[in-house]
């Protein structure tokens, strides 16, 4: 593949989304297609094909993969995690566009701060909205679909970045025209948070 500066940026986009969702699978994925000759990645992203790299970015994978699907221990998780997956995501496009003049690099960094962000701030209202519910089915089906959407997300980046870019691009949109209704539905859950707690004491009532 020819990288030009809007093939950069359309996988810059794409793999900034996925990484908001989940920083490890999306690393991993790239260093596994990079490092096995499936794709081309930007000189910049060489790093990635390194086994450590790839064995880490796995390893921490799967002990998201358990940890975001525990009710409750997952908006911990999802939490800390807002000082890895923005950051990360950040790295990753600043490297990527390495090649780009100084200023489009720059942009491009940036950008993908902010496409990382809203994506794991989305995530992790989303997963503030199931977790309210006590049965923990749904918070494993959000978790599952969120770890296969940035996989699959990176993967099609990778191959089609124009569809990868503007598949993520449709997403922030949408998030962002949603992030009203976002709020109003985390109120709502706040609001009736004690309801909840005096529904399952943490001590048995005797009758």
């Amino acid at each position: 593949m020819t990288f030009t500066p809007s093939t950069i940026a359309a996988l810059i986009v794409a793999i900034s989304f996925a990484a908001g969702l989940n920083v490890y699978a999306t690393v991993a994925t790239l260093g596994i297609l990079a490092h096995f000759h499936w794709v081309v990645l930007p000189s910049g992203l060489h790093a990635l094909t390194n086994p450590w790299i790839i064995g880490v970015s796995a390893l921490l994978f799967v002990v998201e993969f358990f940890a975001d699907k525990i009710p409750a221990f997952d908006l911990v998780w999802n939490a800390a995690q807002t000082f890895v997956r923005v950051p990360v995501a950040t790295l990753v496009a600043y490297k990527a566009a390495s090649q780009l003049s100084p200023e489009m690099q720059l942009l491009a960094t940036a950008a993908a701060a902010i496409i990382a962000a809203i994506a794991h701030t989305s995530k992790t209202a989303a997963r503030t909205l199931v977790t309210a519910s006590p049965e923990p089915v749904s918070n494993i089906a959000l978790s599952t679909t969120e770890d296969a959407a940035a996989i699959g997300l990176t993967w099609v980046a990778t191959h089609h970045p124009y569809t990868g870019g503007a598949i993520a691009a449709a997403c922030v949109l949408l998030l962002i025209f949603s992030f009203r209704w976002i709020i109003l539905r985390l109120r709502r859950v706040w609001e009736r948070r004690p309801d909840w707690l005096r529904a399952h004491p943490s001590e048995p009532t005797v009758v």
